[in-house]
């Protein structure tokens, strides 16, 4: 991984500890768990993707924050991937 990558992932460290500033993350953790459920369906990974899309699914349907505008959004990807999860262990069902 290169390492401004992992300074994506991680928030950049601090210079000077005494005065560390919260880190810095640019994606939600619910992002980086649908792009891990993605990744292990691409692997074949299907026990590993059910349980990160059950953890997907409990961040999002548990009481919703007063702001979130992206809540519609966020289960529609939500219906997604149980979509794709569904035909990648079903593949005689496609049309």
């Amino acid at each position: 991984m290169a390492e401004d990558e992992f300074e994506d992932l991680v928030g950049r460290a601090p210079r000077n500890p005494a005065v560390a500033p919260p880190p810095r993350y640019t994606r939600r953790l619910s992002d980086k768990i649908l792009i891990a459920f993605h990744q292990a369906c691409d692997q074949t990974d299907f026990e590993v993707a059910e349980e990160l899309l059950q953890i997907l699914e409990r961040m999002l349907t548990r009481r919703p924050v007063a702001n979130d505008s992206n809540r519609r959004k966020n289960l529609e990807s939500l219906v997604a991937a149980h979509e794709r999860l569904w035909l990648l262990r079903h593949p005689d069902s496609e049309s």
